[in-house]
């Protein structure tokens, strides 16, 4: 029942607009308001807002902070300034991914650091056990933020009207500080998970509700989960727990920039990723799309033309913008080749696929 699952500030929302209400990382979330095509369309023309404030936030500060979490991320964080955010990724020591996630520097030696819903506690544990060898502490904060993110081509403009500073220069990962937005101090930060341009927005828990009504009032459409993973899928970028897990490493799943072992500071998995980057990972993600009739589905065994199992779809959908059936999928790096046709077993039936690139899978 979703009443016995974690609310955002906006649930209440959800259900005077009538949305479809799941399950997702233990939080009662929108996966759609009217249909998922219709939303994810809005944000590829228009402007779409999401709720994102299930997503959690871990803050990190003192004297070591900065050691910290250079120590357990393996992003270079010395790279940080209070307006450049980064993506990176947190590992296991066999250079797993337990977390993908956006580091910011809000300060010198203090870092929020925004990770996956549903592994928040996980990642908080994590971090918290190795903050004993710093001066550092560490603290969940995620019910004191709210998060939206508005998204598409025309989210700059509708944004831009309602801030003092000058948005038209800012460049994916750039974020401002202490922005007076509708009455609200926000931090804006140029990023999202739709591959259109936009904004996450970061906000006190109690100003989301106002932040919300008031943006909806522009030419915006709510939009939920089920929209957020097509526009997401469309745009080649991995989902945690499917196309990124502890199994699977930032260069097994696509994610190489988000990984820098050739740094001198050491970090946790450094070992493995530093040889992966020398001599290449055993597995690679790539881009799918289907060439006969059927949508690949997560778990789908991916086959070569000799029929023999080369990996697994670990995401799939129809795509709202074309039509066409696509999905990512890891297969041993050895049958990689773009363009090649490879097969993959829907159900009973065997389907023919192409290897493309993943930030063009729909195209």
């Amino acid at each position: 029942m979703v009443e016995n699952l974690k609310q955002t500030p906006l649930y209440q929302h959800y259900v005077d607009a009538g949305a479809k209400i799941v399950e997702f990382g233990g939080w009662a979330m929108p996966v759609q308001f009217s249909s998922i095509k219709e939303e994810h369309n809005a944000v590829r023309s228009a402007a779409g807002l999401f709720d994102v404030s299930h997503m959690g936030e871990i803050l990190v500060e003192g004297k070591q902070a900065e050691a910290l979490v250079q120590y357990v991320l393996t992003n270079d964080v010395t790279l940080l300034t209070t307006q450049n955010a980064h993506y990176t990724t947190l590992c296991n020591e066999k250079g797993g991914v337990i977390d993908d996630l956006v580091a910011y520097k809000l300060a010198d030696n203090k870092y929020l650091l925004v990770v996956n819903a549903a592994n928040t506690e996980k990642d908080f544990n994590w971090i918290q056990k190795h903050a004993d060898a710093f001066d550092a502490t560490v603290q969940n904060v995620s019910d004191q933020y709210g998060q939206l993110a508005i998204q598409g081509p025309h989210a700059r403009e509708i944004v831009q009207k309602h801030v003092s500073e000058d948005l038209s220069q800012m460049k994916m990962f750039e974020f401002k500080q202490n922005v007076d937005l509708l009455g609200k101090n926000v931090i804006l930060s140029q990023s999202g998970y739709t591959g259109e341009d936009g904004f996450e927005i970061y906000c006190k828990a109690e100003d989301t509700t106002t932040l919300w009504e008031e943006l909806l009032k522009e030419a915006v459409t709510p939009c939920g989960l089920g929209a957020r993973d097509t526009l997401r899928l469309e745009a080649g970028l991995p989902l945690h727990g499917q196309d990124l897990t502890e199994d699977i490493t930032p260069y097994e799943g696509g994610i190489a920039f988000a990984v820098k072992p050739l740094i001198e500071d050491d970090f946790i998995g450094k070992t493995v990723l530093k040889e992966q980057k020398e001599n290449g990972a055993p597995r690679r993600t790539v881009g799918l799309r289907m060439i006969d009739k059927g949508i690949p589905r997560t778990g789908y065994a991916i086959l070569n033309s000799e029929g023999k199992e080369i990996g697994i779809v670990t995401s799939g959908t129809q795509s709202p913008s074309t039509g066409h059936s696509i999905g990512l999928g890891l297969i041993e790096r050895s049958e990689f080749e773009m363009g090649k046709e490879l097969t993959v077993q829907v159900r009973k039936r065997e389907v023919k696929a192409k290897i493309v690139k993943k930030n063009q899978i729909e195209k």
